[in-house]
């Protein structure tokens, strides 16, 4: 049972939290830690009356709600727990508005401050070439280096990965088809070192591990060893393992080769609508300022960026016709 401490200042507000505190054990049921919870967001409000001398419920207004939020951010509170804080004590007024103790909810409409969002991690050039040195021939080698390989190569989200079926791999072409976000089908170059590896990796699948397969996941571009389609889980596991294996300062996720992709582009090409469109990004009107950009446009900026890329013309096509 979570009981509010003796708070002599802002003793007008101890039965009626005490109330809230038994309303969600009784009828709500929430766990204690989530009680504990509402329970510290709402000492934040007694503190903040005892500031300011408010010695009553009633009076405690918009205006009062406002000051408690800029008072607490003056203290270091980021914008993540003032939002919690915020969502605490509005939930404690709504409580009492809808039991006749106020007529009025203070909280409405004030919203916290919002946290900037970090900056997405990244690594430079020589960390993917070297987190990509890996080495062996084992069939589960050569399909993580094929994975990694088209991570990078390509910027995929881990999803867009998993569900890669053999017949969206185009490599004579050096592309690849994803379904990304929202069902939107798109169209990604393939660079050198990302075809080669699939080459490989498609050989040892074609050769060694047909009767393997499962039958819903015979398509499947890259599988488990169980023969199914393989887990987004599975391949978050496998990078990893070889961060820690290539001596990486951090662990690698799937993001961050998407995000170093990104970064790498950007940085060679300053193109940002194409990096923008290979990415796949959802928004609306991102998507409108970017249609008119198509695959050869996009096929250009990236094989003149990416430094995994060097996609190079057949001999045939160098030479000239007869």
């Amino acid at each position: 049972m979570v009981n509010v401490p003796e708070s002599p200042a802002t003793n007008f507000l101890d039965d009626d939290i005490n109330d809230f505190l038994r309303y969600l054990r009784s009828e709500k049921q929430l766990s204690p830690h989530t009680q504990q919870s509402y329970l510290q967001d709402l000492q934040k409000l007694q503190e903040f009356c005892a500031t300011v001398r408010v010695d009553a419920l009633g009076k405690i207004d918009a205006q009062h709600i406002r000051q408690l939020v800029a008072y607490f951010h003056r203290k270091g509170l980021s914008g993540r727990s003032l939002q919690r804080v915020l969502s605490g004590i509005r939930t404690f007024f709504n409580y009492l508005q809808k039991s006749g103790r106020v007529k009025v909810d203070p909280t409405a409409g004030i919203r916290a401050p919002k946290s900037p969002k970090p900056l997405p991690k990244t690594l430079d050039v020589d960390q993917v070439g070297h987190l990509l040195e890996i080495t062996g021939d084992a069939w589960m080698v050569t399909r993580d280096r094929a994975m990694l390989e088209l991570f990078y190569s390509s910027g995929l989200r881990l999803s867009e990965l998993t569900n890669l079926d053999m017949g969206d791999m185009d490599i004579r072409n050096g592309s690849v088809r994803v379904t990304g976000k929202g069902n939107k089908t798109r169209e990604l170059p393939v660079g050198r070192y990302a075809r080669e590896a699939i080459q490989k990796w498609l050989t040892i699948r074609s050769n060694e591990l047909t009767e393997d397969l499962d039958k819903k996941d015979i398509n499947a571009l890259f599988i488990s060893k169980q023969g199914k389609r393989i887990n987004p889980r599975t391949v978050q596991q496998r990078l990893k393992h070889y961060s820690i294996k290539q001596g990486m300062f951090n662990p690698v996720n799937p993001h961050m080769l998407r995000h170093s992709f990104a970064s790498h582009l950007l940085e060679s090409s300053s193109d940002l609508r194409a990096v923008q469109e290979l990415l796949g990004h959802a928004n609306i009107s991102t998507t409108q300022v970017y249609t008119h950009l198509d695959f050869q446009h996009l096929a250009k900026v990236y094989d003149k960026a990416h430094p995994r890329a060097q996609r190079q013309k057949d001999d045939s096509d160098s030479k000239p016709p007869k």
